[in-house]
């Protein structure tokens, strides 16, 4: 069975957007550090976030992770034409965050996405590292945090989520590409270790 290990790293809206942003509050902002922490936390939002770079490791044929970079639609194209060899869909929360961002911004781009199911409660044909590890209950617990409760050699260095745009706006791509596909390599070892797939 073809497996495709996935994760994204993420911008927040362009400025063009920010009034778009600004007139879906309920309030508006209180002051320019409240609008500025809004307008940040886009990044997490399909509607109105960019992707940066997509991680991914098909397996088989591959023997490690690559990203896919530079003009977004161009991006979603190349990452829907390579999925269509997966059955299986495998990375740390990509039912809430990952495969929806991915859905909605090929939609906004007017690139059709492939159907994937979202049921919950499966480990077919999306096997979500976070929700199989707290047995789809409440409890959220980050990739890296898990990989050292499994005693796995982890991916965070100088850049993890949070600082994705401001490394990516002081010219830092590079090292974001490459945290990217270290979290696609410890996703996907988190998956053999939950699995027994090395034993």
């Amino acid at each position: 069975m073809a497996r495709l290990f996935l994760d994204i790293e993420t911008l927040p809206a362009p400025p063009e957007l920010r009034g778009l942003v600004l007139s879906t509050l309920k309030e508006p902002p209180e002051n320019d550090d409240e609008e500025r922490a809004i307008l940040e936390s886009t990044s997490l939002r399909g509607e109105f976030g960019r992707i940066l770079c997509i991680g991914y490791w098909m397996e088989p044929p591959m023997t490690q992770a690559d990203v896919l970079t530079g003009d977004e639609p161009e991006m979603l194209r190349r990452f829907w034409e390579i999925a269509r060899g997966a059955a299986l869909y495998v990375g740390h929360n990509i039912l809430d965050f990952d495969l929806p961002f991915l859905v909605k911004r090929s939609i906004i781009h007017r690139v059709k996405p492939l159907p994937i199911s979202f049921a919950r409660y499966r480990s077919e044909p999306v096997y979500d590292t976070m929700k199989q590890w707290n047995l789809w209950g409440r409890d959220r617990i980050g990739l890296d945090a898990l990989a050292k409760v499994l005693g796995l050699r982890t991916s965070k260095g100088a850049i993890d989520g949070s600082k994705v745009a401001g490394a990516h706006a002081a010219g830092r791509d590079a090292e974001i590409y490459a945290y990217c596909k270290e979290d696609v390599r410890l996703a996907r070892d988190v998956y053999r270790r939950m699995t027994f797939a090395d034993e």
